[in-house]
């Protein structure tokens, strides 16, 4: 019988927990960051929210530039000793860091500060970008069955969620009273926890098939077979896009809620921060009934559900006047959100064979960015320009710019859950590829029908 305090696990336990630690000193990290920037390096400075701007602008930039090329290396290199690495180097980032903010604030420029700190940002998630394929891969290899894997990737959200929640609060007193030092070295020490954890881990994962040195491909070549696999894949690309779309319906949400909440629920703007705690909390129930609901239903059938759920829930949302209802519907709608990250979760494991693991994960995550991004521009633009003046009654409901935005958003989620149940119980597997041995690295894999269950 396993231990009480086991999740899933032995070895699993011990990388949930080095992540868990690892994710509370990321979000003090960053919260520290931004408060610092703002309050004290740029203060009363014009051009402060440009420069809080940057440290955004520095952690996608590593996510599109060297996400896509990250996943080639971690299919050719050991996943564990990957992520040793990665946090080793980032642990000893953040000491530098640490030790270059000891100097006096008038010692170097601004302009010399902010690039300090973008090009450690930037670093800082470039080497995540390795870290993070490389822990999808030994994940796979830890925990297997649907059902277990949905529930590793709803605890995995839950406590994103959670560090999310804890995080923030902790950052401000740091720095405020033992200052921009002591928050900076949490995250370190969360490195080293995290390192520890994973080398505590007893199970060591297989590596990639080893090429012979004439078979050895160039970076470019690969990274090519990766493309061509990922769309080779009707259902890693019947992931892609469905999730893409699901970004483009959500994504407004982060650019417009606090305009909804003045406008629309008729609430001051500092009871704003309310309806992101409800989502924060609506995740973490979300994330810790994904399991179970996978298990009852099936992953597919959880994605496609979610979707549309989700979806109708966020034109309700958009039909709201008062705070109270607003709060309360913004919670249940990322309850089957969250559900629906988790099921999909499984669904990426398996579409994805041991050796394209890296390379899938690095094409699936920048490219969801990337859409998240672009969501929160276009949402941004169509309510402040070619929406601004839209507006009027129809049936006795009020439509406004933002209303509309939401409205429109919470349509396109539901047609992606449409999408996911034409789409998704057609497709592909790799747990059903086809395992002769006369199929070598460098030729398509074809992947066949799988059933409803996935991680």
């Amino acid at each position: 019988m396993s231990p009480r305090l086991t999740l899933i696990n032995r070895d699993y336990t011990r990388l949930w927990f080095g992540q868990a630690v690892s994710s509370v000193g990321d979000a003090v990290f960053g919260t520290t960051l931004v408060l610092w920037v703002a309050t004290v390096l740029a203060k009363d400075e014009p051009w402060a929210p440009v420069a809080v701007s940057g440290i955004l602008m520095a952690s996608s930039a590593a996510v599109l530039v060297i996400g896509p090329l990250a996943g080639v290396f971690v299919d050719r290199w050991d996943k564990r000793a990957t992520m040793l690495r990665t946090e080793w180097f980032r642990a000893g980032l953040v000491a530098v860091l640490t030790a270059v903010t000891l100097l006096p604030r008038d010692a170097l420029p601004a302009g010399v500060w902010l690039a300090v700190l973008y090009t450690t940002v930037l670093l800082l998630n470039a080497a995540g970008q390795f870290f993070n394929p490389a822990r999808f891969a030994v994940l796979a290899d830890l925990v297997t069955g649907e059902a277990d894997r949905a529930r590793a990737a709803g605890i995995g959200q839950a406590t994103g969620q959670t560090a999310w929640i804890i995080g923030p609060p902790l950052a401000a007193p740091l720095l405020f009273t033992a200052g921009l030092q002591w928050a900076l070295l949490c995250n370190g020490l969360s490195y080293v926890v995290s390192y520890l954890a994973i080398r505590s881990i007893g199970v060591r994962t297989p590596g990639p098939r080893k090429a012979t040195p004439p078979q050895r491909r160039g970076l470019r070549r690969e990274f090519v077979d990766g493309l061509r696999f990922f769309a080779r894949s009707r259902f890693l690309v019947a992931l892609l896009v469905l999730t893409v779309i699901g970004q483009f319906g959500v994504g407004a949400l982060s650019t417009l809620n606090v305009f909804f909440t003045t406008d629309n629920l008729h609430a001051d703007a500092h009871l704003y921060g309310y309806l992101g705690m409800a989502m924060g909390v609506g995740g973490i129930v979300g994330a810790l009934c994904g399991g179970r609901v996978v298990q009852w239903f099936g992953a597919r059938r959880a994605t496609w559900a979610g979707l549309l759920v989700s979806g109708v829930l966020l034109v309700a949302y958009s039909r709201q006047t008062d705070f109270l209802g607003g709060l309360a519907l913004l919670f249940v709608f990322t309850v089957p959100l969250t559900v629906l990250n988790t099921a999909m979760s499984p669904l990426l494991l398996a579409a994805a064979p041991a050796e394209y693991r890296g390379r899938v994960m690095a094409v699936f995550y920048p490219v969801t960015k990337l859409a998240s991004m672009l969501s929160a521009v276009l949402s941004g633009w169509l309510a402040g320009s070619l929406l601004r003046d839209a507006g009027g009654s129809f049936g006795g409901l009020h439509f406004g710019p933002v209303d509309l935005v939401f409205a429109a958003s919470g349509v396109i989620v539901v047609l992606a859950g449409f999408y996911a149940w034409i789409a998704l119980p057609g497709a592909e597997s790799a747990d059903e590829a086809d395992p002769a041995p006369s199929k070598s690295k460098n030729q398509d894999i074809e992947v066949v029908a799988h059933s409803d269950d996935d991680e």
